[in-house]
C-alpha cells in the first residue's frame, strides 16, 4: 500500500530481466528436420502451449503476488535504513540507492521462483505473455494496471524512470521480473530547493490520504468487509496505484513537479534536519489521520 512506499521516501531512500523471446514457427523452420532433438521439441512445444495457456488473469496473479511480496520487502528495507539513521551512521544518497538496489533485486529474484510454482508458470513463457498483454493495452488494461504498479515500487527503491517500459520501447535493459531500462533514465531533474521539497512533500502526502479515505469510504459503501482478509489484500492493491496517483498528479498539476523531480529532491536534501524533520511528521501525521479514518494498513 502507499504508507510503505512513501515510507521509504519520508527517509529519503529511493532484476535482471528475464529474456524476452519470441516462440514461432519460425524457430523451427530455421532449424533441419534430421537435426532437430525429439525430446528439445517435446520441450519447446510445451512452453508453446504454457504461453498459449498464460491468461491475463494470470498474469495479473503473479504481479499482484510480487507486489505485496517486494512491498513488505520494501517496508523493511526503509526500517533498517530508519535505524542505521538513527544509529548516526551516514551512508551517501547514491551508495544507499545501489544498495537498497541490489537487495530489492536479490529478494526479488528469490522470491520469484515461488510465485511462478504457486501459478504454474514458467518464467519465460510469463514473460512473453506479459509483454504481448502490455503491447496492447487498451485491450488488456488490468495487466497495464498490475504490471506498472510492480514497476512504480522498483521506481520508489532504484530511483529509475521504469514504468511503462517494454522491450518494444528499446533501450537498456535492467530491473525485474516487468521492470527494465527507460529513455527518462538521464533525463533533466527539476532542481527543487529544500523549501520546494518541503511543499511539494505536504502536497504529495495529502493527496495519498485523501485518496486513501475516500477509496476506503467507497469500498465501505459498496458492502466491502475490512474484516475479510482477501478483501483487505484486495484494497491494497487498490489504493497503491490510485493513492500514488493521486499524489503525482497533484504534483504535477499544483506544482509542475514530477515524481522523478521529487525522488531526485528527496535524495539531495534529506540529509538537512528540517527536512528530514518535515517528512517524519508528514509520515506520522498520514498514518494517523488513516487510522482515525479506519483504513486498513
Amino acid at each position: 500500500m502507499p504508507t510503505s512506499t512513501t515510507a521509504v521516501a519520508a527517509i529519503a531512500v529511493g532484476c535482471s530481466l528475464f529474456a524476452y523471446r519470441h516462440i514461432t514457427a519460425n524457430y523451427y523452420s530455421s532449424k533441419k528436420t534430421s537435426s532437430i532433438d525429439l525430446d528439445e521439441l517435446d520441450d519447446d512445444i510445451d512452453l508453446v502451449n504454457d504461453f498459449d495457456c498464460i491468461t491475463p488473469d494470470i498474469v495479473i496473479a503473479v504481479f499482484d503476488k510480487l507486489f505485496m511480496s517486494m512491498q513488505a520487502v520494501v517496508m523493511q528495507l526503509s526500517q533498517q535504513v530508519q535505524q542505521i539513521q538513527m544509529s548516526g551512521q551516514v551512508i551517501p544518497e547514491r551508495q544507499l540507492r545501489q544498495l537498497l538496489k541490489a537487495e530489492f533485486e536479490r529478494a526479488l529474484l528469490a522470491c520469484q521462483g515461488q510465485v511462478y510454482e504457486d501459478n504454474d508458470v514458467d518464467a519465460d513463457c510469463l514473460e512473453e505473455a506479459t509483454w504481448e498483454f502490455m503491447d496492447s493495452p487498451e485491450e488488456y488494461p488490468k495487466v497495464k494496471r498490475a504490471v506498472e504498479r510492480f514497476q512504480k515500487l522498483y521506481e520508489s527503491i532504484s530511483g529509475e524512470d521504469v514504468v511503462g517500459w517494454t522491450p518494444k520501447s528499446g533501450h537498456k535493459a535492467g530491473g525485474g521480473v516487468g521492470v527494465g531500462g527507460s529513455a527518462q533514465d538521464c533525463k533533466v531533474r527539476k532542481e527543487l530547493t529544500p523549501d520546494e521539497l518541503m511543499t511539494a512533500a505536504a502536497v504529495y502526502f495529502n493527496a495519498i490520504t485523501k485518496s486513501m479515505i475516500e477509496l476506503a469510504k467507497a469500498w465501505r459503501a459498496d458492502g466491502k468487509n475490512f474484516d475479510d482478509p482477501n478483501v483487505v489484500t484486495e484494497f491494497q492493491l487498490e489504493a497503491s496505484t490510485d493513492a500514488n496517483e493521486a499524489g503525482e498528479g497533484q504534483l504535477e498539476s499544483e506544482l509542475g513537479i514530477s515524481m522523478g523531480d521529487f525522488r531526485s529532491a528527496i535524495d539531495r536534501h534529506s540529509r538537512i534536519p528540517s527536512v528530514g524533520q518535515t517528512l517524519g511528521l508528514l509520515q506520522m501525521k498520514q498514518q494517523q489521520e488513516l487510522m482515525a479514518a479506519g483504513v486498513p494498513m
